[in-house]
């Protein structure tokens, strides 16, 4: 633990707002990250740097879950140019308009909305959904892909923490297991769904901004800019059958879920987030891929050209996934999130511990670009603090579990932001710009929620 280790992602988010270049960022803070390493004695030298950092990419991109999550992103690319050169997204926009579903601004935000929650058992699954179904709707009514960037990526971890029947929830219930709390990790875990303070007034936030139709800051320019385009959209593929998008998105959700039982011997809160999502992606391509040559409007060839180009558009954005999962491996044995951790201090007034276990969440989270590194790190930490203290369990781990989503909302080295870039067709980092002001009000709010509740319980 030094405090050099925190200079890597510290590096990286300056280069990201001085040169707007994210895997510029990254690369430089992976190889200074592998630098420090090399100072300390891992690795084999300094002059060696370059190398091991190139090796590091490869150890991380040879794990299997990894690989998953990076195969899923370019694949993603070619279902959705699937459903956008079948006309499928035109058609489906038009359905749901004539429907009544999304006559106005508000019923498509909301339509977003209730789509992220119901598809709580996987945040890049949640993610993906919306995004995909959402994208011809916010172009026909002028509301910018960063704001369907803001209301997918807000909406989908914060529904997956706080109803945990899900990996999310396995995995927490996992880091809390090994202890003894006077009550089961069950119970805990349950009870800090009504101390997640951050998540719940996240929710809240999106849900004015829909209701009201109200955008702030950056977003009201974004928007703004839209507005003064051409009133007509001109639209690249003519709709055509509205099943070319539904049936190979409803494949994606039914199949996930399925894969999810699978792969958890039958429970689903067990099952494997990376391989269900992989799954469910290939098995939606077959189908888009069937239904596009059952119409006989597409050769083999056209669609086998279709996928590729769709895979090559998103190639910037899953490099900046791959570098992401490079600098937090990096950084983790680089320390970093320990050492943050440890700026919690032995001294603080027990009704500051929770609010700064929060606000330690939220740094780590903003400086690693991983949430559910956060909680492998935290949870070990905040856990002998109720041990010693007598401190509420579930206040503790509902406090860590919201720093770790603030952070990494906030974040632009973090791979759920890509994630949400792709699936929302916005650039990066307007989409963490833009996202900003709104994350920071909330995290604001739930520091002082914190701070309350520690001066009332404790």
């Amino acid at each position: 633990m030094h405090w050099y280790s925190i200079l890597p992602p510290l590096i990286a988010i300056i280069i990201v707002f001085w040169r707007k270049e994210v895997i510029m960022a990254l690369l430089v803070a992976v190889i200074s990250s592998e630098f420090l390493l090399a100072l300390q004695g891992e690795g084999n030298s300094v002059f060696t740097t370059f190398l091991n950092s190139i090796e590091r990419i490869v150890a991380v991109a040879s794990s299997p879950g990894n690989t998953r999550i990076l195969i899923f992103s370019i694949l993603i690319g070619a279902l959705l140019a699937y459903i956008r050169e079948s006309g499928g997204v035109a058609a489906t926009v038009n359905l749901l308009m004539n429907k009544g579903v999304a006559k106005s601004k508000r019923q498509v935000g909301f339509l977003t909305m209730f789509t992220g929650v119901a598809v709580f058992i996987e945040s890049n699954l949640s993610v993906l959904t919306s995004g995909i179904l959402s994208r011809g709707l916010f172009d026909k009514f002028k509301m910018s892909r960063a704001r369907l960037a803001y209301i997918i990526d807000s909406t989908s971890a914060p529904v997956c923490i706080l109803i945990l029947l899900n990996g999310w929830g396995a995995f927490v219930l996992g880091l809390l297991g090994n202890y003894e709390l006077g009550e089961s990790a069950v119970s805990v875990l349950w009870g800090s769904v009504g101390y997640n303070f951050y998540a719940i007034i996240t929710l809240v936030i999106v849900f004015y901004t829909i209701a009201f139709d109200k955008v702030h800051g950056p977003m009201k320019v974004a928007e703004q800019k839209l507005e003064l385009q051409t009133t007509e959209l001109k639209e690249e593929v003519k709709g055509s059958k509205a099943r070319f998008m539904l049936v190979p998105l409803l494949t994606l959700i039914v199949s996930m879920v399925g894969f999810m039982f699978y792969t958890g011997n039958g429970v689903l809160a067990e099952g494997s987030g990376s391989k269900s999502v992989l799954y469910a992606t290939v098995l939606a391509i077959v189908v888009a891929y069937c239904l596009m040559i059952s119409s006989r409007q597409f050769t083999h060839h056209q669609l086998v050209d279709t996928g590729f180009k769709g895979m090559g558009e998103l190639l910037p954005l899953v490099s900046i996934v791959l570098l992401s999962l490079t600098l937090g491996a990096s950084l983790k044995e680089l320390g970093t999130g320990v050492f943050v951790a440890s700026l919690v201090g032995d001294y603080l007034p027990i009704y500051l511990i929770v609010p700064v276990l929060f606000l330690t969440g939220a740094v780590m989270s903003f400086t690693t670009g991983t949430s559910w590194g956060t909680f492998a790190i935290l949870i070990p930490i905040g856990v002998p603090l109720i041990q010693a203290l007598g401190l509420p369990p579930s206040l503790v781990v509902g406090a860590i579990l919201g720093g770790g989503i603030f952070g990494d909302h906030c974040s632009p080295i973090s791979d759920t932001s890509a994630v949400s870039a792709i699936a929302s067709g916005c650039d990066l980092l307007t989409h963490v710009k833009t996202q900003l002001p709104y994350a920071l009000v909330g995290g604001g709010l739930t520091f002082v929620a914190y701070l309350v509740t520690s001066l009332i319980v404790l």
